[in-house]
């Protein structure tokens, strides 16, 4: 990843005793926005990559569930009937059984007290190494600390797409320009 793609470099990640949780993403890790998820106005999502290719999916600072006032009702990651994200069950070097997603495979809803209820997407194409289970427990993490303990999902995507990961995304600056956007059109 250069500088020029994705300046903003995140660290401070908590330890987690999970299963592949990055313990480390001070190594080059970059921070991309994903803004208007399927054409839905300020559902912004952020994708942290880290040197090894793994992705931290969070919520974007401008996303509505991050804003004053909003409280979080619940968390499902139940997709379907049949599809579970807290069913993925990943094991080997390989990443066996991990769930594919594609760009837009919702990973959870999100239910807030005033009834809104938003869907969470992957933004890229990958494996599903783990979901957060910590949220479940502990909704306010999402509102808290969105970018560290309060993360959504890991994904790993495939070794040929990594470096083209953060093409389609936004960098910081940009991100900042399209958030600057929609307060002058407010």
């Amino acid at each position: 990843l250069t500088e020029q793609k994705c300046p903003q470099r995140r660290a401070g990640f908590p330890e987690k005793r999970g299963f592949f949780f990055p313990l480390s993403l001070s190594r080059a890790t970059a921070a991309c926005a994903f803004a208007d998820v399927k054409g839905r106005p300020r559902e912004d999502f952020c994708v942290l990559q880290h040197s090894n290719r793994i992705c931290v999916i969070t919520l974007a600072e401008a996303h509505p569930l991050l804003q004053n006032g909003k409280a979080i009702k619940s968390i499902n990651y139940q997709i379907s009937a049949n599809c579970s994200r807290l069913q993925n069950k990943v094991s080997g070097k390989s990443k066996r059984g991990a769930q594919f997603l594609t760009e837009f495979a919702p990973l959870c809803r999100i239910s807030s007290s005033d009834g809104e209820e938003y869907t969470i997407y992957s933004c890229i194409r990958g494996r599903l190494i783990e979901v957060n289970e910590n949220i479940l427990n502990n909704p306010a993490l999402l509102q808290e600390k969105p970018s560290t303990e309060g993360y959504i999902a890991v994904v790993l995507p495939k070794f040929e797409e990594s470096k083209s990961i953060t093409q389609g995304l936004l960098t910081q600056k940009e991100y900042e320009e399209v958030l600057l956007k929609r307060l002058n059109s407010s």
